[in-house]
């Protein structure tokens, strides 16, 4: 009969550090992490997964960061379900969840930050100022103290994973960042905590976000040579469609530099990224595409 997988809870950071260390003088076996913010869903379970094949321990943090929010945001409505979400880590097989409280992260206000230009001054970055010196300052935190061969990121904010593999890159953290695709539900709504919160109409609207990329990508398998400003038109009209869709941002950027473009070489890696409400719900999602013939 196959052992039981258990999870085991750590809420401070001298014990993580002092589990990870155990866990490191007995295996040559690689640490694998998996940030989140809780809230856990089937996005998340898959960066799980990947996370076990490929290393001896999986660490998952999960933590709701205030430094992330702006002052008119979600930050105390975020969803939470403690409970939920350690029955979805032990199901996708975390074997340490780190779920520090805010006082155990930031035992007094913070006066080191973490800021990385030239990817986060559009898209999310110019829409939720200070945002990403939030993300940033918060993952090299956790990368610091959980010190990971490899740390796994969904692709569905795709900004975020530019933003740190340019941190990781530029101060030199030996840690491999995983990219992971994003996970959608059966009608192709990109998988999100946020989700819940849509009601049956927004739901249903929102399905015009992943319509309108899924368009746009048969659009550059058409084309010799790909024009921005099209690729815009093209996916900002049909999320118009939907009445009660409020477009926040639609741009094609090139990947992972976040660069405007206006017509792209037949070699590049190009963005589309979207940002629109649903009512009081701001969803992202964009699609990723190597431009070639």
């Amino acid at each position: 009969m196959a052992a039981v997988h258990t999870v085991t809870v750590v809420h401070t950071i001298a014990e993580l550090r002092a589990r990870i260390k155990t866990f490191r003088r007995s295996s040559e076996q690689t640490v694998g992490f998996v940030p989140t913010m809780g809230y856990l869903h089937e996005g998340h379970a898959s960066l799980l997964k990947k996370a076990c094949a490929q290393s001896g321990l999986v660490v998952l943090s999960i933590f709701v960061n205030p430094l992330q929010f702006g002052p008119n945001e979600d930050f105390e409505r975020y969803p939470r379900n403690p409970e939920r979400d350690l029955a979805v880590a032990e199901a996708a097989g975390a074997d340490l969840v780190f779920m520090p409280s805010v006082e155990e992260m930031y035992p007094q206000p913070i006066r080191t930050t973490v800021s990385v230009s030239g990817v986060t001054e559009r898209l999310c970055g110019a829409s939720r100022p200070g945002h990403f010196d939030g993300v940033a300052t918060v993952v090299s935190k956790l990368l610091h103290i959980v010190q990971p061969d490899q740390a796994f990121f969904g692709m569905k904010d795709a900004q975020q994973v530019a933003v740190i593999e340019q941190m990781v890159q530029d101060l030199n953290l030996d840690v491999e960042i995983v990219r992971c695709p994003t996970l959608r539900e059966e009608d192709g709504l990109a998988m999100s905590s946020r989700n819940v919160y849509l009601t049956q109409d927004e739901r249903e609207q929102a399905l015009v976000l992943s319509q309108a990329l899924n368009k746009a990508e048969a659009y550059i398998a058409k084309q010799a040579v790909i024009s921005s400003k099209a690729l815009v038109d093209l996916v900002s009209s049909h999320i118009r469609t939907a009445p009660l869709a409020d477009i926040d941002y639609v741009e094609a950027l090139t990947y992972p530099t976040l660069q405007p473009f206006e017509t792209s070489p037949l070699s590049d890696t190009i963005v589309i990224a979207v940002a629109v409400k649903f009512g009081k719900t701001r969803l992202i999602d964009n699609l990723i595409t190597q431009v070639r013939k």
